[in-house]
C-alpha cells in the first residue's frame, strides 16, 4: 500500500506529524477523523520523509525489546491496566524510536483498539513475531504469558547475535588494523629509510627492492587504491542485496571452514527457539514456520523454511521437508520427528534451541581462540618482513664501514 504523510491536531489539542500506509488519501483521512483528529494536511510521502521516518532515532535492538517485555510483565502482574502500563513504559523507555512507537500504541489502545493491531500499524518498529504473540495473548486472555515468552525469545536472540558479531567483527577489526599499519609503513616509513640508503649509495638486496617497489607503487597510487577498495565494498554490498548475491554469499558462508558450521548451528538455534515460542502461544504451524523463515539470515535457510511451509500445507509433517532440504543436522530432524510422534514438539524444539545456543557460544569461543593468535602471527610476519628489508642494507653498510 502507498504511504502518506499527515499533519493533524489531536483530540487533546496537540499538533502531530507522521506517516501511515493506506489505500488512498480518502481512507487515511477517514481513519484520522474517526479518531477525533482535526486534519491540517494529508499527502503522499516523499522519499525523504520515508527515509526520515525509518531512520530517526536509534534502532530498536533485541535487548531493548527484551527489557520492554520483562518490565511490562512486571507492571501487568502488579494489577496495572494495559493502558496505564503502556504509558509507564513509554515514559521509562530510553530508545527514542521505541518511545515514539509506544506513544502511538498507547493512544490507539486508549481509543479501544486491540494492542496487536496498534503494533502492526508500526511494523517498522515492532517485529511481526511480537505482533502475532500479542494477538494470540489477547485472544486467549494470557497477555502476560505472551510477553514473558517474548522476553525470553528476545533475550536469547540478543545473546545469539552478540556471539555471531563477536565471531565475525573482532577478526575483521584486527585485519583492518593490520592492513592500515602496513599501508602506513609502505607510505611513510619505508620511503624514509630507503631515501637514506640511496644517499649513501648502498647496494640494496633483492628482497629489499621488492619491498621498495611495493612502497613506490602504494605511494604513487594510494588514491586509486583507496577509491578501488571503497568501490569494491559498495559493489559487494549492492550485489549482496540482489537475489544472485544472496545465493552466492549464502553458499559461500556455508562452505567456509569455520563460519560454515557456525551458520548451521545458528540456524538450528533460531529454528528451535522461534518455533517453540510461536507454537507455545498457539500460533498455527504454517504461520509459525513462515515467521521463522523470515528470521533466518542465510538465503538458503530462508528458502528451506518457505519450502517447508508449502509442503506442510500439502499435508507433510515438519520433519520431512527439514530432512529433505539437506541443510539441517540429522539430530535436529530426528528430534523434531520424535516430538511429532509423541505430541511433545514444543519441548523438543526448545531442547534443540538450548543445545545449539550453547554450541554457538562454544564454537564462537573456540574460533576466537584460534583466529586471534593466527592474525597476530600474520601481522608479526608482515611487519617483520618490512623490518628485515630495512635492516639488511643497514647491516651491509655497517660491514662495509667495518
Amino acid at each position: 500500500m502507498p504511504e502518506y504523510q499527515y499533519r493533524i491536531i489531536t483530540p487533546d489539542g496537540k499538533e502531530k506529524k507522521g506517516t501511515m500506509e493506506a489505500k488512498s488519501v480518502e481512507q487515511l483521512t477517514g481513519t484520522l477523523k474517526g479518531q477525533g483528529n482535526v486534519i491540517i494536511s494529508v499527502g503522499e510521502a516523499s522519499a525523504m520523509s520515508r527515509d526520515l521516518n525509518i531512520n530517526l532515532g536509534a534502532a530498536v535492538k533485541a535487548r531493548d525489546f527484551s527489557i520492554f517485555c520483562h518490565q511490562l510483565v512486571s507492571i501487568l502482574g502488579a494489577g496495572v491496566s494495559i493502558i496505564h502500563a503502556l504509558e509507564m513504559m513509554k515514559d521509562a523507555t530510553e530508545n527514542k524510536t521505541l518511545k515514539t512507537a509506544l506513544g502511538g500504541v498507547h493512544d490507539d489502545v486508549s481509543k479501544g483498539e486491540a494492542m496487536a493491531l496498534a503494533m502492526r500499524k508500526r511494523k517498522k518498529v515492532f517485529p511481526e513475531m511480537l505482533c502475532n504473540m500479542v494477538e494470540a495473548g489477547e485472544a486467549s486472555g494470557s497477555l502476560e504469558v505472551a510477553f514473558t515468552r517474548m522476553a525470553v525469545q528476545f533475550e536469547k536472540e540478543d545473546r545469539l547475535k552478540k556471539s555471531i558479531k563477536k565471531a565475525t567483527i573482532y577478526p575483521m577489526v584486527l585485519v583492518v588494523l593490520m592492513l592500515g599499519m602496513l599501508f602506513l609503513m609502505l607510505m611513510w616509513v619505508i620511503p624514509t629509510f630507503m631515501g637514506m640508503f640511496e644517499d649513501l649509495d648502498t647496494e640494496l638486496t633483492g628482497f629489499t627492492l621488492v619491498i621498495l617497489n611495493m612502497s613506490n607503487f602504494v605511494s604513487e597510487n594510494w588514491i586509486f587504491l583507496i577509491v578501488g577498495v571503497i568501490g569494491a565494498i559498495i559493489g559487494i554490498r549492492v550485489y549482496s542485496k540482489t537475489d544472485g548475491g544472496k545465493r552466492f554469499f549464502g553458499t559461500l558462508a556455508l562452505k567456509l571452514p569455520v563460519l560454515g558450521p557456525l551458520q548451521t548451528k545458528t540456524a538450528c538455534a533460531r529454528l528451535g527457539r522461534t518455533l517453540s515460542t510461536l507454537l507455545g502461544a498457539g500460533i498455527p504451524l504454517v504461520d509459525a514456520v513462515e515467521i521463522t523463515g523470515r528470521s533466518m539470515d542465510n538465503h538458503h535457510y530462508k528458502n528451506a523454511m518457505i519450502d517447508t511451509r508449502d509442503q506442510i500445507m500439502r499435508g507433510r509433517t515438519l520433519s520431512q521437508p527439514l530432512k529433505s532440504s539437506g541443510l539441517f543436522p540429522v539430530m535436529v530432524t530426528h528430534m523434531v520427528g520424535i516430538g511429532e510422534e509423541t505430541g511433545n514438539i514444543e519441548d523438543m524444539l526448545e531442547n534443540i534451541a538450548n543445545y545449539y545456543e550453547d554450541d554457538v557460544q562454544t564454537a564462537t569461543d573456540a574460533m576466537m581462540a584460534m583466529l586471534e593468535p593466527a592474525i597476530i602471527v600474520v601481522m608479526a610476519i608482515a611487519v617483520g618482513a618490512m623490518v628485515i628489508a630495512i635492516l639488511q642494507p643497514m647491516m651491509q653498510l655497517y660491514e662495509a664501514i667495518g
